[in-house]
């Protein structure tokens, strides 16, 4: 046995950069952190915060437990986000009549505003990024996430 470092045979070795999670990962890391710089220092939202705003101004209302499956975070930072969000005054929440357990929250007025101020900031900056792009490869690069995903959500269901 040598004194390398190396795990493996070079031939077999893992290259990280190469290896497309980690490529996938690095490039969600950038781009979210260029999108970021958009709502965190003029509005004071973090990445948690934007995603429950963004959502609710597709969805309009919902319940946490929906707003953690629609945008894949754990509940307990929706929940925080949550919270936040409501002594913000972005956010109202709904306590149902049938079942007092059971609530749902909404933009404020205050919420839908910076929601209507944020959406073209990050749209453009999106605009900015795709633009690497062409049309047509933007088309297809929407396409080849969704087959991945796809594919991702078989291995789940395969285990």
């Amino acid at each position: 046995m040598t004194s390398s470092n190396t795990v493996t045979e070079p031939s077999s070795a893992l290259r990280l950069s190469d290896f497309f999670p980690y490529r996938l990962a690095m490039l969600n890391a950038s781009v979210s952190e260029v999108i970021a710089q958009l709502y965190s220092g003029r509005f004071n939202l973090t990445p948690q915060e934007w995603r429950v705003v963004a959502a609710l101004g597709e969805k309009s209302q919902m319940s946490a437990k929906e707003i953690a499956q629609f945008t894949s975070m754990e509940k307990m930072q929706v929940s925080r986000a949550i919270s936040n969000l409501k002594k913000a005054a972005l956010l109202t929440q709904n306590v149902s009549k049938e079942d007092r357990r059971f609530s749902s929250v909404c933009l404020s007025e205050q919420g839908k505003q910076t929601y209507l101020q944020i959406v073209p900031l990050v749209t453009a900056r999106e605009g900015y990024l795709l633009s690497a792009l062409s049309v047509d490869e933007q088309q297809l690069f929407s396409q080849f996430i969704d087959r991945i995903a796809q594919q991702a959500e078989t291995l789940k269901q395969l285990g």
